[in-house]
């Protein structure tokens, strides 16, 4: 199958075509606004879908709205005419359709043609009135607060926020590129005369602030975002395409002494915390049980022997664990445990509680095994 995309090098244009790919679309023809003109002809042609994105959203002044949103729409509608190619063609129109502005006007004026385009040559029109998009590979400081929030933060530059108040209604990239490709395939969301997009979400602008300052905290807190919520989970992606690649790497706190080290990972307010402990060969650590709090251990090199003893009984239970044969083993309340290095090298445990550690409350009592 043929796909004609216009706006290819645009930030859904990447995404879509990148997607279609994955999924086994080889026939992709992309066209945007460095292309050659000469290619439009022949692409209309042969297309046998088309997605529309092609757009103009900061031109330096508002005339090139009508003739980017409008203008190059009406040549692309006369192209496929030309060619007698009345495919299906999907058009990437804005919520600001409804609003008389610029920006606004000209995409209004592009639906409208759509429409007359559908009624004329019997082609199936799919118009898109998409929210605010968000999400990877899009522009920072061109028509995204996201992404320039994002871009900011990430490299220590202030951001001006005016009202926090203010009500963004958004869609992720990813739930928009399924979207198109369910449209490639006849199973389009439709409400009325427009295509709509299922997934979007309506935040205000100061807490889309506020988590973005708690992911670029989280490298030293360790607490990682609540990935149960689908907006924080998604913001969270998007955040971290914005890193500077020498800010891909950072340094957790090691906790090091003569027995080796233990270092926190990463922590969640729902679902623990996850450490790495290193013993040294021929040292023993633990010796202590809980009430409440559960752990499990998974030895990843070296090799060991982890021990329990129900802290009201006298038999003593062995795991031997090994670096090379991996297998998890439960921490349950109410054993006092430990863990000894029996091996030469290093013994390294990934280890997750069910809690993060507090101080406050450690649930946590010496008792020898």
């Amino acid at each position: 199958m043929k796909i004609l995309v216009t706006g290819a090098l645009g930030f859904i244009g990447k995404n879509l075509i990148v997607e279609l790919h994955n999924r086994g679309y080889d026939e992709v023809l992309g066209y945007d606004i460095d292309s050659d003109p000469n290619f439009l002809d022949a692409y209309c042609k042969s297309a046998e879908f088309v997605f529309h994105l092609a757009g103009v959203n900061r031109p330096q002044n508002n005339d090139e709205f009508m003739k980017g949103n409008f203008g190059f729409t009406s040549t692309l509608l006369d192209t496929l005419r030309k060619n007698h190619n009345a495919c299906p063609i999907m058009i990437s129109s804005s919520i600001q359709a409804k609003l008389d502005n610029p920006y606004g006007q000209s995409k209004k004026a592009g639906e409208d043609l759509m429409f007359e385009y559908g009624r004329e040559t019997g082609a199936k029109v799919l118009v898109y009135r998409f929210p605010n998009v968000f999400g990877k590979w899009c522009r920072p400081n061109y028509n995204s607060a996201i992404a320039t929030f994002c871009y900011n933060v990430t490299r220590d530059i202030p951001i001006q926020v005016n009202d926090p108040k203010v009500m963004m209604n958004l869609v992720y990239v990813d739930d928009v590129v399924n979207e198109l490709i369910n449209a490639l395939v006849d199973k389009e969301t439709r409400e009325e005369q427009f295509c709509v997009v299922p997934v979007t979400y309506s935040v205000t602008l100061g807490h889309i602030v506020d988590l973005i300052q708690t992911f670029k905290e989280s490298r030293m807190s360790l607490q990682i975002p609540k990935m149960s919520d689908p907006f924080t989970k998604k913001l969270y992606s998007t955040y971290l395409s914005y890193l500077p690649t020498d800010k891909f790497a950072y340094e957790p706190k090691m906790n090091v002494d003569a027995r080796g080290s233990f270092t926190e990972m990463l922590k969640t307010a729902d679902y623990g915390q996850v450490s790495v402990n290193i013993t040294k060969p021929g040292i023993t650590k633990g010796n202590h049980w809980h009430h409440t709090k559960n752990e499990k251990f998974l030895v990843v090199s070296g090799t060991g022997v982890i021990r329990f003893r129900k802290i009201d009984m006298e038999e003593v239970v062995e795991y031997f664990v090994d670096g090379n044969s991996l297998r998890i083993v439960d921490i349950p309340p109410g054993y006092t445990h430990n863990i000894e290095n029996t091996g030469k090298s290093d013994l390294i445990t990934i280890m997750w509680a069910n809690e993060p550690v507090d101080p406050k409350i450690p649930d946590t009592f010496s008792l020898k095994v």
